[in-house]
């Protein structure tokens, strides 16, 4: 089957990497290369650097809007359009070239969390279970009709972590439907069932004395670098990037800071940051930044 394959971050290289081995991929599109870190400089998307690996031509349009854009598309006559987290919608005219339609990997239990970050909200939301679905595209965002879900639980999972598991979960499931396409059955969604995950802002991970503990270590799981979990010790801006529970009874906005452990008070029990990065650090134990810190004995932590 000749395909066009559409991605760009982590969660696509496994698709990606999965179709390469079994099918024929014509050209591969992602985002252009964008400016990252102090320097800004200009980076690849994984998925470029994964397909240049492969041999495969790799398209950056800034858009999909042109008629270049699609003049080649149609040129190539793709059977499958296959798409995994590209982060352009498809206008309808691209819609319409493949033969046999548009395939999404989407990473969550469609229709619930369409939208761009379906990994993060589901951790947020406290959801038990998340998963792949396999859809057809149409206009609407992640409206179209399903073909293949595959559900895994979510557990203490990282927001990197389940889009790993997600990624492995979705190249398989794209593979098998790729495989009985002309058979398969496909599920209208369920308008009224759906949710929408938007993109996750530093707002919707912040730490503050008043969050529960369970809800404080959900927003560290689904953190990254482009919205950290942080607060603020001494005036110190700290990014949490792991935690646990503990059974060291503190009150909200205490902190206990000891060779061993840096422990916080929530609003009902407390926090161990196991791992943190001081503002223009790198990564460390939380007891290990304690030593060098000269915290005083009444320091309180707050929100930043």
């Amino acid at each position: 089957m000749n395909i066009v394959f559409m991605g760009t971050p982590d969660f696509a290289v496994p698709i990606l990497r999965a179709l390469a081995d079994r099918h024929s991929l014509l050209a591969v599109y992602t985002r252009p290369d964008a400016a990252s870190g102090r320097g800004k400089r200009l980076l690849p998307p994984p998925v470029k650097r994964a397909a240049l690996e492969l041999g495969l031509p790799v398209i950056q349009p800034a858009s999909l809007r042109t008629s270049d854009v699609r003049d080649q598309l149609i040129a190539r006559a793709p059977d499958v359009i296959c798409v995994a987290a590209y982060g352009m919608i498809l206008p309808p005219d691209i819609l319409a070239i493949p033969r046999l339609g548009c395939i999404n990997v989407h990473a969550s239990l469609l229709p619930r969390w369409r939208g761009a970050a379906p990994v993060h909200r589901a951790i947020l939301a406290a959801d038990a279970t998340t998963g792949v679905s396999i859809m057809r595209m149409e206009e609407g965002l992640d409206t179209g009709p399903t073909a293949l879900q595959v559900s895994t639980p979510i557990g203490e999972l990282t927001a990197e972590q389940l889009t790993l598991r997600l990624a492995a979960l979705g190249a398989t499931a794209l593979l098998d439907v790729l495989d009985r396409l002309a058979d398969v059955t496909w599920s209208t969604q369920d308008d009224a069932l759906a949710t929408y995950a938007l993109k996750v802002t530093r707002a919707d991970v912040a730490l503050s004395p008043e969050l529960t503990v369970a809800e404080a270590l959900r927003r560290i799981r689904a953190s990254g670098s482009s919205a950290p979990a942080r607060l603020t010790v001494q005036e110190c801006i700290l990014t949490v990037v792991s935690a646990s529970s503990t059974e060291v009874p503190l009150a909200p906005g205490e902190v206990s800071a000891g060779p061993k452990a840096l422990l916080i008070g929530m609003a009902d029990g407390s926090l161990s940051l196991d791992m943190i990065r001081p503002a223009g650090k790198g990564g460390m134990c939380g007891s290990a930044w304690v030593c060098g810190a000269r915290l005083d004995d009444t320091c309180t932590w707050q929100a930043l």
